[in-house]
């Protein structure tokens, strides 16, 4: 886990994929010392000191510890290895072929994190947070898991920060910064509308899923002609377009990652024989409400840096 975020000269922060590659004039929000954004093909893109690593940063980089949004970008639930290959094995055994599981397949550890749950003395069923990992959870049903999760760690996090301000802990600085890292990124999603595209490209049909700050019409431009780079004949259009739902991209992803279909470099498309049960998917997810508390993180963006 990386640094992502750095401080603009007005105060407000800057993700890695908001500037290029280099020396940049961003500083970090544990130290103020000046970053450089690594973006090479190796390692994720993060932000690094362009002198030494603060001791905040070093610590957290080490624990993975910065702040990061519940069910965003890993839906692996803290499984790993050889118990996450054996959650597969059993939802495909099982939990996809809505059978009972037997109790002596069953990890305490599983058990324990909630992926499972018991429906009498021997025979267990798996949680819609258990569909996740296994990428069995149908959107909306992933929403309603999420969008709680993220709202608690928001709340965790603004509460950590109060009690070090209040007590005056040599630590008051760290929290505020990891609650002004974990508000940018709630905005992020927040701010970001979810589109669905049908792409149609010399006799083939392509979809594509992403997301947006700008006029979807920008957007399919753009699509156009990333795809003219490939195919003569292209035809885009808008299947569907969901305001504020910039937290579904990335597990619609793992989801249907099967599907998947790589396009030179482009990787956001997809092959579907039948794209009905998707847009079924899609169009099941409801309107997405803000909430007095969302209300503020996507309207005050600076209130965090203000409060440093």
């Amino acid at each position: 886990m990386w640094l992502k975020f750095g401080v603009a000269d007005g105060g407000e922060l800057a993700g890695i994929d908001d500037v290029e590659r280099g020396k940049t004039k961003l500083t970090c929000l544990y130290c103020g010392g000046f970053l450089t954004a690594k973006k090479g093909s190796v390692k994720e893109h993060h932000f690094s000191h362009t002198q030494e690593t603060c001791k905040p940063v070093s610590q957290r980089i080490k624990t993975k510890a910065f702040p990061t949004l519940p069910l965003y970008d890993n839906f692996h639930v803290q499984l790993k290895g050889d118990e996450l290959e054996q959650l597969k094995v059993l939802w495909k055994e099982y939990g996809a072929e809505n059978r009972e599981i037997p109790k002596d397949l069953i990890s305490f550890r599983w058990e324990l994190k909630g992926l499972l749950e018991s429906e009498g003395d021997r025979e267990y069923r798996f949680t819609h947070l258990g569909k996740i990992p296994v990428g069995a959870l149908p959107l909306a049903l992933f929403n309603k898991v999420q969008e709680p999760l993220l709202l608690e760690e928001l709340s965790r996090l603004e509460n950590s920060s109060a009690v070090a301000v209040a007590a005056g802990l040599s630590c008051a600085g760290e929290r505020l910064a990891d609650l002004q890292i974990y508000r940018s990124q709630l905005r992020r999603i927040l701010i970001n509308s979810l589109y669905f595209l049908e792409v149609k490209a010399d006799g083939q049909t392509f979809y594509k899923i992403g997301v947006t700050t700008r006029s979807i019409d920008q957007r399919i431009a753009e699509v156009q002609r990333d795809m003219k780079a490939h195919y003569s004949d292209v035809v885009v259009n808008l299947l569907g377009l969901w305001e504020h739902r910039g937290n579904v991209e990335l597990y619609f992803k793992h989801r249907y990652q099967p599907f998947n279909h790589r396009i030179g470099k482009l990787t956001e498309y997809f092959y579907f024989p039948n794209v009905k049960p998707i847009l079924i998917d899609l169009y099941g997810m409801e309107s997405k409400v803000l909430s007095d508390v969302e209300l503020d993180v996507l309207n005050c963006q600076q209130s965090d840096s203000a409060a440093n």
